[in-house]
C-alpha cells in the first residue's frame, strides 16, 4: 500500500439515504439541521454574481400529481430500452476492468445508475462488486477523501466512475482534471474513464447508447435517488477530514420512489438478454476516441444566441429537465416536438410558461437554456 495511505487517517462513513448499504455506500457527510435551501429566484441570482452553486441547497421540488404520472408511464415505456443499456454498460466495464473493480458514481445522478450496474454483475457474472457514491463538483473538484477512504478499503482496486448521461461534458472535464490533480498531489494512479447509460454528447469511453432518451431518474430529485440533496462543499461546514456533504430528505419517506426505478428495471434483465449481447458485440468495435461532438454543437448555439457564459446552455434531455426544475429557464430549443422522448420536458415548460422553439440543428433532443440576469 501506498505510505501515504498507510497513515492517513479518514472517518467512517455515516449511513445517510434510502439505499440499503448493500446496494451503495454513500461517502457524504450528513449537513441536516446545518444548511437552509434557498429558492430558485436567490440561487440563480448569486450563481449568475459568481457565487458556487455548492455552497447552497435548492429547495426541493414537490412534483405536481401529472408528473408522478408521467415518472411511471416514461419508466414504463422505457424499462426495457434502460435495462439493455445497463446490460451494454456492465458488460464493456466488465471487459476493461480487472476482478478487483469498485464502482463509484458520482452523486446524485451517477447513483441510481450505479446501483443498476451492480445489480446487473451480480445477476451475469454472480460478482458481488463494491459500490460507493461520492461527490464531484465543477469548480471544485472530486471529493478526495471519499477516495482516500475506497483505496484505503480497497487496495489495489480498480476503479469504474459511473454517471447518469452527459451533456456537453462538463464533469467529465471535471473529472479527467481531478483525477490529475490527485495523482500528482498523492502519486496514485487512478484510471478516470467515466461510464454512463447515454451519451449524446460523445465525450464518455464506456456508454449503453448515444441516444438521447428519457432516463426517468432524471424526472424527479432525491426521490428516486435514495433521498439525498445534491452534494454540497462549503468550508465553513464541510471541514478539511470531512467528505462532502448532502442533505438527507427523510421526510420525503412516502414520495420515495428509489427502489420503484431499481426495481423496475432489474426484472427486465432477463427478458433482454439477447438484446444486450448483440448491443455489447455492435459497441465493442466502436471506437473509444472521444469526438466531444455535443459540446461542439453547443457553442454553435453560444454564438447564435450570443450567450457570454456557456455553462447557462444545457444540452439533452436529462440536463433540460434539470433547468426547468431547478434553474430560471429562458428557453428550451426541441429537435422535434413530437418526439416521444420530450412529453415531460413540454409538460414542465407548460407547467412554468417557457417557450419552446424548434431547432433543427440540434444533435440532441432538446437544450435548456438558462435566463442571463
Amino acid at each position: 500500500m501506498n505510505e501515504i495511505l498507510k497513515n492517513i487517517k479518514i472517518q467512517k462513513p455515516s449511513p445517510i439515504g434510502s439505499y440499503l448499504e448493500e446496494d451503495v455506500v454513500f461517502l457524504l457527510k450528513n449537513i441536516n439541521n446545518l444548511v437552509q435551501e434557498d429558492t430558485t429566484a436567490t440561487r440563480e441570482s448569486i450563481i449568475q454574481s459568481g457565487g458556487h452553486y455548492s455552497e447552497m441547497l435548492p429547495i426541493e421540488y414537490k412534483p405536481s400529481s401529472e408528473y408522478i404520472e408521467l415518472f411511471y408511464s416514461s419508466l414504463e415505456e422505457s424499462s426495457e430500452k434502460i435495462a439493455t443499456s445497463v446490460g451494454v454498460v456492465s458488460n464493456l466495464i466488465m471487459k476493461k476492468r480487472n476482478k478487483n473493480l469498485v464502482l463509484v458514481s458520482l452523486a446524485r445522478a451517477g447513483t441510481p445508475v450505479g446501483v443498476l450496474i451492480k445489480r446487473y454483475i451480480k445477476f451475469k457474472y454472480n460478482l458481488d462488486v463494491p459500490h460507493y457514491g461520492v461527490s464531484i463538483i465543477r469548480g471544485k473538484g472530486i471529493d478526495e477523501n471519499a477516495l482516500l477512504y475506497i483505496l484505503k478499503n480497497h487496495p489495489n482496486c480498480d476503479i469504474q466512475f459511473i454517471d447518469g448521461w452527459t451533456g456537453k461534458g462538463a464533469i467529465k472535464i471535471v473529472l479527467d482534471k481531478a483525477i490529475k490533480d490527485f495523482e500528482n498531489k498523492y502519486k496514485i494512479k487512478i484510471n478516470s474513464e467515466l461510464a454512463v447509460l447515454a451519451d449524446p454528447g460523445y465525450c464518455a469511453e464506456i456508454f449503453g447508447t448515444r441516444e438521447d432518451f428519457l432516463i426517468p431518474s432524471a424526472c424527479l430529485n432525491s426521490t428516486v435517488s435514495g433521498l439525498v440533496s445534491r452534494t454540497f462543499h462549503r468550508d465553513d461546514i464541510i471541514k478539511e477530514n470531512d467528505f462532502h456533504g448532502a442533505k438527507y430528505y427523510i421526510e420525503l419517506a412516502n414520495e420515495d420512489v428509489s427502489y420503484v426505478f431499481i426495481d423496475a428495471i432489474v426484472k427486465e434483465f432477463p427478458h433482454v438478454e439477447c438484446e444486450i449481447e448483440k448491443e455489447t458485440k455492435n459497441l465493442e468495435n466502436t471506437s473509444s476516441t472521444l469526438s466531444w461532438l455535443g459540446l461542439k454543437s453547443i457553442e454553435k448555439i453560444q454564438e447564435t444566441f450570443g450567450i457570454e457564459d456557456i455553462n447557462l446552455i444545457k444540452p439533452g434531455v436529462g440536463e433540460t429537465t434539470r433547468v426547468l426544475l431547478r434553474r430560471i429557464p429562458w428557453k428550451i430549443l426541441v429537435k422535434d416536438a413530437n418526439s416521444k422522448n420530450l412529453k415531460h420536458i413540454l409538460l414542465l415548460a407548460s407547467e412554468r410558461n417557457v417557450p419552446v422553439e424548434i431547432n433543427n440543428h440540434l444533435i440532441y433532443e432538446c437544450c435548456g437554456i438558462i435566463k442571463p440576469l
